[in-house]
């Protein structure tokens, strides 16, 4: 594996590439993506310091999902077929984000939904754009001020 410094803004992985890789974050922070048939972006994860990211296609698949980074980052670069981490600790949190990610899509309000994104991800909230946060919650940005005025007004 090696370390790659990469700048904002700069995408690490586009839909369709194959023998695409996965990324640990050292420091920084990474995002992954889609757009969709009418050109909207919908946040799938994003990746701070210490987390891992990735398309779940194997090596000789194309891959759904847009990696870029949101901040100036340093990474380390893996190959899937070859350098799988053997750090089961962070693959699991991986899989675990993801899966409660799944069912609060399913279940949540949009309230709840962002209460849980500030627990996932206490240390990007300042970090990232509202836009974004929206995005990964799959609401609009007004209604992501609608919430957080209803959480505010519910905690006075």
């Amino acid at each position: 594996m090696k370390a790659l410094n990469v700048k904002k803004g700069q995408i690490l992985q586009s839909k369709g590439d194959v023998k695409s890789k996965f990324y640990i974050v050292k420091s920084g922070l990474l995002r992954s993506y889609t757009i969709d048939e009418k050109g909207k972006e919908h946040v799938f994860m994003f990746a701070p310091e210490g987390w891992i990211i990735a398309d779940s296609a194997a090596p000789d698949q194309a891959c759904d999902l847009f990696i870029d980074a949101l901040e100036d980052s340093i990474v380390t670069v893996g190959e899937k077929d070859i350098d799988l981490p053997h750090d089961p600790a962070k693959l699991i949190k991986r899989i675990s984000v993801l899966q409660k990610r799944v069912i609060m899509l399913m279940s949540s309000t949009a309230i709840e939904r962002y209460e849980h994104f500030e627990k996932t991800y206490p240390n990007i909230v300042q970090r990232v754009s509202q836009r974004l946060i929206a995005s990964y919650l799959g609401i609009t940005p007004e209604a992501l001020s609608k919430v957080k005025g209803e959480r505010a007004r519910k905690n006075k």
